[in-house]
């Protein structure tokens, strides 16, 4: 069966592929990109083209997912965060893009900021975090920009 919530009036979906039991909210824009099985798309989220998301994972309002990124399984993004696909100054110029990628596990605290960097397994981003170099596996991070607080010991993350 393939169960999704989708409230159809109030969104804009366009040419996306949405796994099963999938929950999108009102108010979002979601453009060519593919979302897994099990999530939840909260309130006011915009995901743009080329986007993977994988299953299981959960991502809360206001958030705002650019191209060339991918979200692999078991992820939770919280409220507000902003993924960024170029450095300074903004480019147009797609050649000049970077990707970003959030490993399995991985949980992305409120008004975080991503550049483009891979996030490690299971690591855990603090709210409001700027994040500007590579995460390792198994760690904590916060600040601005986001440096190392903790490495996590038997880190058994699950986002359901």
């Amino acid at each position: 069966m393939n169960e999704k919530l989708i409230h159809e009036e109030l969104q804009i979906i366009r040419n996306c592929k949405i796994g099963e039991n999938t929950k999108i909210w009102n108010f979002v824009n979601l453009y060519d990109c593919e979302i897994g099985s099990n999530c939840m798309i909260g309130a006011f989220v915009e995901i743009t083209g080329g986007v993977k998301i994988g299953n299981n994972c959960s991502i809360q309002s206001h958030s705002f997912i650019c191209d060339m990124v991918t979200i692999e399984n078991d992820i939770f993004i919280g409220h507000g965060v902003m993924f960024i696909n170029d450095t300074q100054p903004p480019q147009s110029d797609r050649s000049k893009w970077k990707k970003t990628l959030i490993k399995k596990g991985a949980s992305i605290g409120t008004n975080a900021t991503i550049l483009p960097v891979t996030i490690g397994e299971n690591s855990i981003v603090g709210a409001g975090s700027v994040v500007t170099k590579d995460v390792p596996p198994n760690v904590i991070i916060a600040g601005n920009p986001a440096k190392i607080i903790r490495q996590l010991e038997n880190p058994t993350i699950t986002h359901s």
